[in-house]
């Protein structure tokens, strides 16, 4: 069933949100690939997170729109990371690989 983009329950709101997490960790994996974060590892992970709280610390503090990445950016970027780690914890992240045809949609 498709998520509703005006959500009724909060749940469904969560699940508009983790829908555009995955979205955003397809196109970053279609960049990126995986080999960046197996060669860091789990620490590497902790390091990206934290220059993104960094970021969006500094967002936070100034009065004006950022030129390049918006405080919406950097608060998926986040999540994605977090994401990622729990997936490298389980084993997941190293076992399995992205659906080809997800990959492959622009």
């Amino acid at each position: 069933m498709p998520t509703p983009k005006s959500p009724k329950t909060l749940d469904q709101a969560f699940t508009v949100i983790t829908d555009e997490l995955l979205e955003t960790f397809i196109s970053k994996h279609r960049d990126y690939g995986k080999g960046n974060i197996l060669s860091i590892k789990e620490l590497g992970i902790a390091f990206r997170i934290g220059e993104k709280v960094e970021r969006l610390r500094h967002l936070l503090m100034k009065s004006d729109n950022p030129a390049n990445e918006s405080l919406d950016d950097t608060w998926r970027d986040i999540a994605v990371y977090a994401i990622i780690a729990e997936l490298y914890r389980r084993g997941w992240f190293e076992q399995l690989e992205v659906d080809q045809a997800k990959l492959e949609k622009s």
